[in-house]
């Protein structure tokens, strides 16, 4: 008796459980290998368990048919402030932009705010991931002076769904985010030009801006120094030793365990930043660049991947071609880099796949931009044996739906985020059924 209580107890529980499915006779773009057109994805206790035609479901188990859908891999977006920036142009609701130099320490995990209303409207564009940095979004780059900030702290790659920033941990040092000094300039008319100093003042010349930037760059090759003598120091038991949660911070990167997700706009400010990864012996990821022509061979050969901004902006320049930005994923793709998408904040996340389509409508192959929002970043972030594409043992981060990601006319049916099937919900559907629903 008491076995067969518990046989019925099992399957009970099987049966109720949100995390155990299975998607049938669905069309299910793995990402990672062909598509495979009728074939059904089991899912159990939130992973993938398999995918074929002749898949026998277990007793009891819920089935979500999929005839006439598209399974694809929930998309990851590498650059946001999600959790950290609810409005931006009020301070209170945003948590980036701690004051010093040098903060690696800072985890932007701990400060994610599980109940932003970006998270939903994020999550129903079949985003399912993202990195969220701790420094404000958009393209990075000091411009040499005014003693900004160079290490803002630790990205965290992050699930959106959760109770509690624990829940929706990834990886909570994913990588640490350097914001790498700058010459201001450098883009229009002459660069040994004068330049007006941040904030409207007096303009400042080329000359002195080099100094600066040149200081800078000693600054931060200083930091780096400082922290591989405490870790010359730590592991040899030195006499007086004292923990630092600074270095500390900086050891999985002099390990290269951890990379440095370097904020680099400019070809000088790249090459410049390659330069100090080879000295230090760092792994670095190029963060939004949006000059790369001369130093794409140099990424190729390194191995250095890069993120790539939102194609929806205007030239960087006045001598820029038009289509700069919508160009630059295709030639990217061309040169072997490898690369992924990001949004650069909260409120675009959104969009992201159709910034990547628009770089399909300039040379970019259509699934190569799929890559780049799924796979792609899961390998950059080091998570690729868990998500990033369907495949068995992989977590269940999926999207179903009508058509494409790409396609703008695609309606999504539904969004898993390990296994769970997420309440396609946010503030604006709630506003929208609010106001067709008034008297």
């Amino acid at each position: 008796m008491r076995t067969l209580a518990g046989f019925a107890f099992a399957a009970a529980a099987f049966a109720g459980a949100n995390d155990t499915f299975l998607i049938r006779n669905a069309d299910v773009y793995p990402v990672s290998s062909a598509p495979q057109m009728n074939v059904s994805v089991l899912v159990q206790d939130g992973k993938i368990a398999d995918i074929g035609a002749k898949i026998v479901p277990p007793k009891g188990i819920k089935i979500v048919e999929g005839k006439g859908l598209r399974v694809y891999p929930g998309m990851i977006d590498s650059q946001t402030n999600i959790g950290l920036s609810e409005i931006s142009g009020e301070r209170v609701t945003v948590d980036t932009g701690e004051l010093g130099e040098f903060m690696p320490q800072l985890r932007a995990l701990i400060a994610v705010n599980p109940e932003s209303e970006h998270i939903p409207v994020t999550r129903v564009s079949g985003v399912t991931s993202v990195m969220t940095f701790p420094a404000a979004g958009g393209r990075g780059g000091g411009r040499g002076g005014g003693g900004g900030q160079i290490i803002s702290g630790q990205a965290a790659l992050i699930h959106l769904a959760g109770w509690t920033w624990e829940d929706m941990e990834i990886n909570r040092t994913a990588a640490i985010h350097v914001i790498f000094p700058s010459l201001a300039g450098g883009g229009r008319g002459n660069p040994a030009a004068d330049f007006p100093e941040e904030g409207g003042g007096a303009t400042v010349s080329f000359a002195e801006r080099k100094r600066q930037y040149d200081a800078q760059i000693q600054k931060l090759n200083d930091f780096f120094d400082a922290a591989r003598q405490y870790q010359k120091e730590k592991t040899s038991n030195a006499p007086g030793f004292r923990r630092d949660l600074k270095m500390e911070a900086m050891l999985p990167v002099l390990d290269r365990k951890v990379p440095l997700a370097v904020a680099a706009s400019r070809e000088r400010q790249i090459k410049d930043a390659i330069a100090f990864s080879e000295k230090q012996h760092v792994k670095i990821v190029i963060m939004q660049p949006r000059e790369l022509h001369t130093v794409m061979a140099e990424l190729k050969a390194k191995d250095i991947p890069v993120v790539l901004g939102r194609t929806e902006e205007l030239p960087e320049n006045e001598d820029a071609p038009y289509d700069q930005a919508e160009s630059l994923p295709g030639q990217v793709f061309k040169a072997g880099v490898k690369f992924a998408f990001t949004s650069g904040n909260s409120e675009w996340s959104r969009n992201m796949p159709f910034n990547a389509g628009r770089a399909v409508a300039f040379g970019l192959p259509e699934d190569e931009a799929l890559k780049a929002m799924t796979i792609n970043p899961a390998e950059i972030w080091g998570v690729s044996d868990k998500m990033g594409s369907i495949e068995k043992g992989k977590w269940a981060d999926l999207m179903v739906m009508t058509a494409g990601p790409l396609d703008a006319l695609s309606n999504i049916k539904k969004v898993y985020i390990k296994g769970v099937d997420i309440e396609l919900t946010n503030k604006q559907t709630r506003l929208y059924e609010k106001y067709m629903g008034r008297p």
